[in-house]
């Protein structure tokens, strides 16, 4: 709930969002307190929930996603400094971020399956889309631990650091994500957002319209009767 706020509640010059955990871990994932009615004071337990008409229910579900899709909102980019454990929802948090920087004490795993549930909170397609099907499958199927060096191997960390250094790293990401004009890296963003969806050439008739929009833009800057 607290992170769907965030996202609702953001200002709209924000250019970037670093995500992290406090102490530890970055995100131990699920209580399995909420597997027991009334186990998670002031919540819903899971079992609660499959009680709920499907309506409601996938309603709920929806707004446990939309917690962590806006992190992949096109007007800014999204970071996840992790340390220790990004376990089943907390693995899904890091994935819905654009950039991952791994300390090098990180441990990712998707544990749902394990527990007789899926992954439900938008983790799924990043994953396939990050390391392919077949590898998606057996992290997830398995529920085993993805170290920090072979998450870099497998593109799922932009970086890994020592864990001293991980507050360091993510400061230094996010100055060179600033460095470029917000226009263009929104229109960046977006184009390789869409890039897997559009046939070769839709997707190079969106990047000619999307050069368009900042040529005209930069044209309009530069002329004098506009100052």
């Amino acid at each position: 709930t607290a992170l769907r706020e965030a996202g609702r509640s953001m200002p709209g010059d924000v250019r970037v969002v670093v995500v992290r955990g406090e102490g530890r871990a970055f995100s131990a994932g699920l209580d399995r307190a909420a597997f027991a009615p009334g186990g998670i004071p002031g919540a819903a337990g899971l079992a609660e929930l499959a009680t709920l008409p499907a309506e409601r229910a996938d309603e709920v579900i929806r707004g446990f996603q939309e917690a962590f899709g806006w992190l992949r909102r096109p007007d800014l980019v999204s970071v996840a400094a992790v340390q220790g454990h990004a376990i089943g929802a907390g693995f899904q948090l890091a994935l819905a971020c654009d950039l991952r920087v791994l300390a090098a004490d990180a441990q990712l795993a998707m544990a749902e399956t394990g527990l007789g549930l899926v992954p439900d909170l938008g983790g799924t397609a990043p994953l396939v889309e990050t390391v392919g099907y077949s590898r998606a499958l057996e992290i997830c199927v398995t529920g085993r631990r993805v170290g920090a060096e072979e998450a870099l191997r497998l593109g799922l960390a932009t970086v890994v650091v020592p864990p001293a250094e991980l507050a360091a790293a993510a400061a230094d990401l996010v100055a060179a994500l600033l460095a470029a004009p917000r226009d263009a890296v929104v229109e960046t963003k977006a184009l390789l957002l869409g890039a897997a969806g559009r046939s070769r050439a839709d997707q190079e008739a969106a990047e000619r319209a999307a050069q368009l929009r900042r040529l005209a833009d930069l044209a309009a800057a530069l002329d004098p009767r506009r100052s």
